[in-house]
């Protein structure tokens, strides 16, 4: 047992012994994005917004909006990876928690930075906390959105205490700041059977926290739309159906990043076929649920086709917006709710390219969501400029939330190379090795 777990030990800390020329050029790639974005940023903020930005009287949220509703439907996957999984006692979800967590955490400060980049004035941000009114669904965004990440950060964190004592000890090749920096975030780990009993209940409490915040937020920015009078976001079905969409997409994105860090660091061992299959059978069963609430959320209003709604129905299905509509209906959930039934369809490749295409389509209902409704005017008016009435993104906004993506991906892959990706400890325990033989490769040493 003993050998079984140096071995875990020895791979799952390989990644951040040695990076290889192809991780540090993709590194390298992913700085030149972010660059470019804050390139673009600066561009946005220091000219005329009418010469940088599509954004007009008709359409004034546009692709930061959606692009930040994206962002808030990905961070749920931490809720639903890490925390609904382990309070069931699926026990698979070890090797998975880590990942989901990170990529939860890096979502949200992406949503944080489309709000930023969708104000034009940052200051703004300033002004909303000192009188910011209850009464705003804003307020409330801003309030369960820190909650969220705070409470995500210590779900994050807590369960890495033992590695940081692990990485402490055994990297001792690395430079002198790393293991200054593992030394203070092991905050003086000892394996004690006081701290294990400190670290595991701590966990279980944020786990059951982290679940309503997940669904809170959500709902909450769903509320952001449903609140407002415009006849496109008039629904009472939209807090489940902004859930039921973000669990989705998590487990899509979750299949995604499983495949390329099992793929890349040669994890098969680890990520194997089996989470592949479930989750591709939690694929299914999401996807289902996603489309009974879009049938919901378009069959009842396009029965009835009344008034300044009908305009938007008719747009999304015949008219200007109607590729996007069917193709995001297509990848987005029958395609997920179908295809992985089949086992074949749940093996690694298949499944992730499913999962991929689910992503994608993801990010273009968000699009739908937010932006085509806004094309319509609430009253009849003439004479308005033609760029009024339609928006296609500008270069700065999409180099700007290009740049985003990016920076999710900087902050994952740089975390995967300072902390290990996978949990060591949760893994060993899941394979039956005890607590007491992790605490024997811990050295004692207090900060």
């Amino acid at each position: 047992m003993q050998e079984k777990y140096s071995k875990m030990e020895s791979d799952l800390l390989q990644p951040i012994r040695k990076i290889s020329l192809a991780g540090k050029i993709w590194i390298g790639f992913l700085i030149i994005a972010c660059l470019c974005g804050l390139y673009a940023y600066y561009l946005q903020e220091s000219r005329s917004k009418y010469e940088t930005i599509a954004l007009r009287d008709y359409t004034m949220w546009g692709v930061y909006i959606s692009t930040f509703v994206f962002y808030v439907a990905l961070s749920l996957v931490g809720a639903l990876m890490s925390a609904i999984l382990k309070l069931i006692n699926f026990e698979w979800y070890r090797p998975l928690a880590r990942i989901a967590q990170i990529i939860s955490v890096s979502a949200i400060i992406m949503a944080g930075l489309c709000i930023d980049s969708a104000m034009g004035r940052p200051d703004r941000l300033y002004y909303l906390l000192l009188h910011g009114r209850l009464q705003s669904p804003i307020v409330w965004d801003v309030i369960v959105v820190v909650t969220y990440i705070a409470a995500s950060c210590l779900l994050l964190f807590i369960p890495m205490l033992p590695e940081m004592a692990i990485c402490r000890d055994r990297l001792t090749e690395k430079p002198a700041w790393m293991r200054w920096m593992y030394n203070k975030l092991s905050f003086g780990w000892k394996g004690a059977p006081e701290q294990w009993k400190i670290v595991k209940r701590s966990v279980h409490i944020l786990a059951v926290m982290v679940v309503p915040l997940g669904v809170s937020i959500h709902t909450v920015t769903a509320w952001l739309f449903a609140t407002t009078l415009r006849p496109e976001w008039d629904s009472t079905n939209f807090g489940p159906y902004f859930v039921s969409g973000a669990f989705l997409l998590g487990c899509a994105a979750m299949i995604v990043a499983v495949y390329m860090i099992r793929k890349f660091y040669h994890y098969e061992k680890y990520l194997t076929v089996k989470h592949f299959d479930r989750m591709g059978k939690m694929l299914v069963l999401l996807g289902l649920c996603y489309t009974y609430f879009n049938v919901n959320e378009y069959l009842v209003p396009s029965y009835k086709m009344s008034g300044l709604h009908a305009n938007h129905l008719l747009d999304l299905f015949v008219g200007e917006s109607a590729a996007m509509y069917w193709m995001v209906a297509v990848f987005g959930f029958i395609i997920p709710g179908t295809l992985p039934m089949f086992k074949a369809m749940r093996k690694p490749l298949p499944l992730t390219i499913i999962a991929t295409t689910v992503v994608i389509a993801a990010w273009f209902k968000r699009y739908l969501i937010v932006i085509p409704g806004l094309s319509h005017t609430f009253l009849p008016i003439q004479d308005v400029p033609e760029s009024w009435t339609h928006y296609t993104p500008s270069l700065i906004e999409m180099t700007i939330v290009g740049a985003t993506f990016a920076a999710l991906l900087l902050i994952v892959t740089l975390f995967s190379r300072l902390f290990p990706i996978i949990s060591i400890w949760e893994v060993a325990e899941g394979e039956g090795v005890n607590l007491s033989r992790i605490n024997k490769h811990i050295k004692s040493k207090m900060v």
